[in-house]
């Protein structure tokens, strides 16, 4: 059963508590999404039974845990029990008793099994103060590698017959995804990010950016794999066309210049600034890009390819700067609240 927000505290205790011009800002912005979500919000909780978590009060605290890089839900409950500006982001009174961590969690995956993560970043992009800022026309799309709450040493045969001991020393061992598995966290993969590298429990997050300001529109995480990031683009990017309506370009690094992936691209109304790759290949010869002049020759290209590099901030601002939290599972909050967050953020 759903439960109401109880009183919002009084403005002269915010302004006295804390300077809160450029929080405000960003609560009023929650609550007209809030607002806007509140029919979807009925629909996933029960007339009877014991009140849950609000669900305006779920959503604004996990967003509070991606704009101040909260580690974990519990650190999260923690920093609600004492922390003033974050109760009235969040709708609690200076009273009101902090949720338990295991009921929080419960709560919010409640929430992403209705596809609320999805329609409140919708709502976002479409609010009037958000969406003159967003570009139509341009886009670009990138990946990145999300590493796994999960340790080496649970990375253990899937026919439980090796002899690897505690799985601390696995010096000379084959280990593969098609043999083995994370013991804690069966859906990451072991992935090398490039040759020479290590190779790490992981997942792939990707995100399509608009280009005008650079910001993320669109996100998604898969298991990671040599294909997922094309795939990955390529799903986000017919979403996105189909919703604009009109044929659109999507910036992209050498990883995506391969000709399956760039004619798809171009079947469904999407023009690939994708980076040539005309580099040696493994076997000595030489790489053909699959763009050539036709592509290459307008303004528009050279354009998209200055701008594209951008996306590596979306990254950085949410794996380093705000130490977005490592995930066990795909269930991650990693491609929606990153990226509303740092709309919140370049627009506060």
């Amino acid at each position: 059963m759903a439960r109401r927000q109880g009183p919002q505290l009084p403005s002269l205790i915010y302004d006295k508590a804390f300077e809160a011009d450029r929080v405000i800002r960003r609560e009023a912005l929650v609550r007209a999404v809030l607002k806007d979500l509140s029919p979807s919000f009925g629909k996933l909780y029960s007339s009877a039974g014991r009140p849950s978590i609000p669900p305006e009060q779920l959503l604004s605290a996990l967003l509070l845990q991606v704009f101040y890089g909260i580690r974990s839900e519990r650190q999260l409950m923690e920093q609600l029990d004492y922390n003033l500006l974050y109760r009235w982001f969040a709708g609690l009174a200076p009273d009101d008793p902090v949720w338990d961590t295991t009921t929080f969690t419960k709560n919010r995956d409640r929430l992403q099994h209705g596809e609320v993560f999805q329609k409140f970043m919708t709502k976002l992009l479409n609010h009037p103060q958000v969406k003159p800022l967003l570009s139509d026309e341009h886009f670009s799309v990138d990946g990145t590698l999300i590493e796994a709450w999960a340790s080496q040493k649970s990375f253990r045969a899937k026919d439980g017959g090796d002899n690897e001991g505690d799985g601390a020393d696995f010096r000379g061992q084959k280990r593969s995804n098609e043999t083995h598995a994370s013991t804690t966290d069966p859906e990451s993969r072991l992935y090398r990010k490039a040759a020479g590298r290590e190779a790490r429990l992981c997942y792939m997050g990707h995100v399509t950016m608009e280009n005008r300001h650079g910001l993320a529109v669109a996100g998604v995480v898969t298991k990671a794999d040599g294909t997922a990031e094309r795939r990955a683009s390529q799903a986000m990017l017919k979403a996105k066309r189909k919703a604009v309506g009109h044929r659109i370009t999507a910036g992209a690094d050498k990883a995506y210049d391969t000709k399956g992936h760039v004619e798809d691209l171009r079947a469904i109304n999407v023009t690939p600034h994708v980076a040539q790759n005309n580099g040696p290949a493994k076997i000595g010869k030489r790489r053909r890009s699959s763009i050539d002049a036709r592509t290459t020759r307008h303004a528009s290209y050279g354009m998209s390819q200055k701008r594209r590099k951008m996306i590596e901030c979306i990254f950085g601002w949410g794996k380093h700067q705000h130490k977005a939290p490592y995930r066990n599972g795909k269930t991650s909050n990693f491609p929606v609240f990153p990226q509303t967050a740092r709309l919140f953020d370049r627009r506060a």
